[in-house]
């Protein structure tokens, strides 16, 4: 093996270098603030626990993606977080156990086993922000607001909000009379919009009820929000539940699409992490982009794992993958070049520059590099006994 290959990454890990880490890092804390500003409490959950608790009421997607290893202990079998959403909702649950509305965030890296799609990130800085103990409509809202706000927040524009419910599709599949082999086989055809395909399952089991005829509309449905009348029109009598999901979508659309520049896609047949959310899901795109650059959704029924049953909803995004979309204008700093000397005043007035925020890089003992092989633009100088500042000549 060469000096080269021995150093590289594993296919998926990255490292972020100078400038663009401190850029990162600047956004990082711009987004906790914003969220502190919305009431968001910052936890910091370990990176890694034991297996039972890390995957508790996750389902098999969460499985596959974490790393798993022995702890060498006590034996038992631990977890690299996939995914920090569980362990905000194990905290919220289990070590805080309020009776209101609890609002936590959170920041950190997570690791996956495998990825979804090529090129992917194995190693992302997950954000977020989750909303536990509120059960209405309006807690979806803020946290699809919040969403927004993030991405906003770090200029990215053109936004397209797609939004779906689950609880359309488990009305609606829970009215068949199929096993659950035979649900879960309409649940992955569903998922990908293959609606021809579904009528020749339908066919074969000579299946043609009410049930069917619905799951059939339901992939049609996705647009803008004219589709949600049709869906009322196609399902109310078939299961009046849906008419009260269709209009928690509705007022969710309702109360942002004139707030934010987004536009919005209503996808009632979006299946997205179906054995985890229980109400509205909710997903950013901008174009150009192939995959969604934020998630978030209602997941009531985790906190029951837990020991106390809270209802909940949330965002999260991948901080790696903001910092190639946005749009914020990187202003160079100023960086000051210091001679080496041991001068009181020399060293006061380096110290009363940082105090002020500014980049002071001291020469040391036998250096050869000048201040613009140190990318220093400005120098400290002795002027009249008083350090001062120049710009460098280029």
């Amino acid at each position: 093996m060469t000096i080269t290959k021995r150093w590289l990454l594993p296919e998926g890990v990255d490292e972020i270098l100078p400038p663009r880490a401190i850029l990162l890092e600047q956004m990082c804390r711009k987004l906790i603030d914003l969220f502190s500003s919305w009431g968001y409490e910052f936890v910091i959950p370990p990176m890694m626990e034991y297996l039972e608790s890390l995957l508790t009421a996750t389902g098999e997607d969460l499985d596959l993606q974490t790393y798993k290893i022995t702890d060498q202990l006590s034996g038992r079998l631990m977890g690299i977080r996939a995914d920090i959403t569980p362990q905000v909702a194990r905290i919220d649950a289990h070590l805080l156990k309020r009776n209101i509305p609890t609002r936590l965030c959170y920041l950190g890296s997570v690791l996956h086993s495998r990825t979804n799609n090529s090129g992917d990130s194995r190693s992302p800085l997950q954000l977020g922000a989750e909303l536990f103990g509120h059960e209405g409509v309006s807690s979806d809202i803020e946290i699809v607001k919040l969403m927004l706000a993030t991405l906003d927040a770090v200029r990215i524009s053109n936004i397209c909000l797609d939004v779906g419910h689950i609880g359309i599709f488990r009305s609606l599949i829970s009215k068949s009379q199929l096993n659950s082999m035979q649900e879960s086989e309409v649940f992955e055809i569903v998922k990908r919009k293959a609606k021809d395909e579904l009528k020749i399952f339908y066919k074969k089991l000579k299946i043609n009820d009410d049930s069917s005829k619905a799951m059939l509309d339901l992939i049609d449905l996705h647009g803008d929000a004219g589709i949600l009348d049709d869906a009322i029109h196609a399902f109310d009598k078939l299961s009046p539940d849906i008419r009260k999901y269709v209009n928690e979508v509705k007022t969710l659309t309702d109360s942002i699409i004139d707030k934010f520049d987004v536009s919005i896609n209503i996808d009632l047949s979006e299946l997205r992490g179906y054995n985890y959310h229980t109400g509205m899901i909710y997903t950013a795109f901008v174009p150009n982009e192939g995959k969604g650059i934020a998630f978030g959704g209602r997941y009531d029924d985790i906190g029951s794992a837990f020991g106390k049953a809270r209802p909940a909803t949330g965002f999260s995004t991948d901080m790696k993958q903001l910092l190639e979309l946005q749009n914020i204008s990187e202003d160079t700093p100023d960086k000051i070049f210091a001679p080496v000397d041991d001068n009181d005043s020399l060293q006061k007035k380096i110290t009363e520059l940082r105090e002020q925020g500014k980049i002071v890089i001291q020469e040391l003992e036998g250096q050869n590099a000048t201040a613009k092989e140190m990318n220093c633009n400005q120098t400290l100088v002795c002027e009249n006994d008083q350090w001062v500042v120049k710009e460098n000549k280029k």
